[in-house]
């Protein structure tokens, strides 16, 4: 007998804590920010960074003026934007003000506080105007939201006409020997080594359960379809680890 897949809206990071996803989520958030970045940065062995350059390099046709990063957590992809394309503004959202305050922090580091802000909301009930921005980023959030379908209608509703959104997420890879070691590292190293930095192993351990879930693919490019997006397109990053999504409105 097949099992059914939990949805991704089903993994919690605390399954023992009877909160919803959006407030475990923000909980553990708040928990681990202090030590995020370096974590994220280690279990990546740094190449998260080049998987955000490369988003970034993938809107530099369009030539956005005004961007909205959603789940934005310590504003690497927003700081990122607004250094490399020259935008006249990235506002940055997130449920987590443990998060943003550290990107607070660095985007007074790099003296982008003119160019980038960031406010505390949540995805799926945006505080925005329909068709406010030319492009919409989200970089490693989406597995996060509470609803996914609904935050995919809202960027689509806070887009302009033709504006672009360019997802980045953690995938499974689909080589079978690249897969075995991707499994072990996640499923085990990444929850021993979290707990030694951030003294919370169930928030790395939800990293893995909700990779696992996601509908990753040409699953997650039906859901863009039902939102609204067209000329939907994913590209696989560094064998399969990573997915690059973009679509149009």
């Amino acid at each position: 007998m097949n099992t059914k897949r939990r949805s991704v809206e089903e993994v919690l990071p605390y399954k023992e804590e009877s909160s919803g996803k959006k407030e475990q989520i923000r909980d553990m958030f708040d928990r681990i920010a202090p030590v995020y970045d370096r974590a994220n940065h280690l279990f990546s062995f740094q190449i998260d960074k080049s998987w955000r350059k490369g988003a970034i390099r993938s809107l530099h046709k369009k030539k956005p003026h005004l961007i909205l990063d959603v789940a934005t957590g310590t504003g690497d992809f927003a700081l990122e934007a607004a250094a490399k394309l020259g935008t006249a503004k990235v506002t940055g959202i997130d449920i987590s003000e443990g998060m943003m305050n550290l990107a607070r922090e660095k985007a007074k580091k790099r003296k982008l506080e003119e160019k980038v802000e960031f406010i505390k909301g949540e995805v799926e009930n945006m505080p925005f105007p329909d068709n406010s921005f030319d492009a919409v980023t989200v970089a490693f959030g989406v597995r996060n939201f509470a609803s996914l379908a609904q935050g995919l209608r809202e960027i689509h509703r806070v887009l302009k006409k033709d504006g672009q959104v360019v997802i980045l997420e953690l995938s499974n890879p689909k080589n079978p020997l690249i897969s075995t070691f991707y499994n072990l590292y996640f499923r085990k190293f990444v929850p021993w080594c979290g707990s030694l930095i951030s003294k919370d192993s169930e928030a790395y351990r939800y990293l893995n359960r909700s990779v696992e879930a996601f509908p990753e693919r040409e699953e997650f490019i039906g859901m863009m379809k039902e939102a609204g997006f067209k000329h939907r397109q994913w590209k696989s990053l560094s064998v399969g680890i990573c997915m690059r999504y973009s679509g149009q409105k």
